[in-house]
């Protein structure tokens, strides 16, 4: 659940405090991006990877640590921006800026489509009577009726809901450990399969099952935006945008490794969609199935609600500056103060992805736009940090290249469907642009997003 720390504001100057330490920047960036991660993808992820989820977790992670650096490193220069449009739009082109605008824009609006997927699924295994089109229509309503009502969850209890994931991540680890403990193992390399498994090893497919990966690591970037609140921002954004990557891979690493253990990839899942929910089942029984099963519908109703007005608020910043149609996109509802129209667009939007779409495709079609925005990045760092610069480093190289080529690598893997419609995507986002700036001849800007 997406959680937003206190804004601290000086009463005379009007400025920002800068009051939020290393390890404020940690804990916000882990509740961002949340301590049980994997757990929604992991049955995708396993099906594509031929049951290396692990080796795909630890690619991913690989990729999103160099990203990291370059985003941490970009937020030095734009300490106020904080988004990867304005980086781009700034040190390449602002037309790309755009085009790297317009790739978020469809990641925005398939969070909460996917939220309203798994959310449906895990429902599904509690009231498996409920047809999935019901439950689906309910989340959509579920969600749209709480941002209509100006709901917000409090940084507090954001924090309790993440300790209460860590709680549940505890009791599982505890009842897996106890599962395998009693339970024969066919081979001597039975604990290094979900690492390397000769039988079913594809390097293809472990890199497919990478691009659906990097869904655990979505959200670090917002550290970035908290430039002008953090202590010593020039090395604790840095440092923290690092650190939570790191975190996440190594807690996403032992969780998806001993649930691997568990449930062999050789053995189908009864659901994929919700395949760490039968995993708990096997190692704790009915009572940790429910537990889990709970546990990750709350998690992603929080994320959906927060996802839905995330997105809502985009399109309102786009609409303000007029770079889509101000009447509708831009107008709020006075009594609340909340953009409406974008609320009911968001969820008709979402809900029509939700029974047309599969969760796998959602997810990659989210990544396919995410990794636009990881490329653009690390574009930018080697242009300012490299190609401007009077003395040039290695590091200053290395460091863009390497991570910009990682996220290409991954991108290419995504499945055909994925890219498909993402360059349709694209496509219209070209001509749109190239419509509403006469052939970008003056700019179309994302930065309102940002605010």
């Amino acid at each position: 659940m997406v959680s937003t720390p206190t804004t601290n504001v000086t009463a005379q100057s009007g400025q920002l405090r800068r009051t939020l330490t290393l390890w404020n920047l940690i804990i916000y960036g882990i509740i961002v991006v949340q301590p049980t991660a994997p757990m929604p993808s992991f049955g995708v992820i396993s099906k594509e990877a031929h049951g290396h989820v692990v080796t795909a977790i630890l690619i991913a992670m690989v990729a999103m640590l160099f990203t990291a650096v370059s985003y941490g490193r970009m937020a030095r220069v734009y300490p106020s921006a904080g988004s990867a449009y304005t980086y781009v739009g700034r040190e390449l082109h602002p037309s790309l800026g755009y085009l790297t605008g317009w790739s978020m824009t469809m990641d925005y609006l398939l969070n909460p489509l996917i939220c309203i997927i798994w959310c449906s699924k895990a429902a599904g295994n509690v009231a498996p009577e409920v047809p999935y089109v019901v439950w689906a229509l309910g989340f959509a309503t579920l969600f749209t009726f709480l941002n209509l009502r100006g709901v917000k969850t409090s940084a507090r209890i954001n924090e309790g809901l993440a300790a209460g994931m860590a709680v549940v991540i505890v009791l599982f680890l505890i009842a897996a450990v106890r599962y395998l403990l009693r339970t024969a193992h066919p081979s001597s390399g039975f604990f290094l399969h979900p690492f390397y498994d000769p039988k079913t090893f594809s390097a293809p497919a472990v890199f497919t099952g990478t691009s659906i990966a990097v869904l655990t690591y979505l959200g670090f970037d917002g550290i970035s935006t908290l430039s002008e609140e953090a202590e010593n921002p020039r090395r604790n954004i840095l440092l923290a945008t690092v650190l939570v990557c790191l975190i996440t891979g190594v807690l996403a690493t032992i969780e998806v490794y001993v649930a691997q253990l568990v449930w062999p990839s050789s053995t189908d899942f009864p659901d994929v969609d919700t395949a760490y929910v039968f995993v708990a089942g096997r190692a704790g029984g009915a009572i940790l199935f429910q537990i889990v099963n709970i546990t990750l519908l709350v998690a992603n109703i929080g994320s959906g609600v927060a996802a839905h007005l995330a997105a809502a608020r985009l399109l309102y910043g786009m609409g303000r500056d007029d770079a889509i149609p101000k009447s509708f996109f831009g107008a709020i509802e006075p009594r609340r103060g909340i953009p409406r129209n974008n609320v009911i667009f968001v969820a008709a939007l979402a809900l029509l992805g939700a029974l047309l779409l599969s969760y796998q495709l959602g997810a990659e079609l989210l990544n396919f736009g995410a990794f636009i925005a990881f490329m653009g990045v690390n574009a930018a760092a080697f242009m300012h940090y490299f190609v401007r610069q009077k003395e040039k480093s290695l590091w200053s190289f290395l460091m863009p290249v390497v991570g910009f080529s990682i996220c290409f690598f991954i991108w290419l893997n995504l499945r055909w469907q994925a890219k498909v419609a993402g360059a349709i995507w694209l496509v219209v986002g070209i001509a749109y642009g190239i419509y509403k700036t006469k052939g970008f001849r003056k700019n179309l800007s994302f930065d309102a997003a940002a605010e």
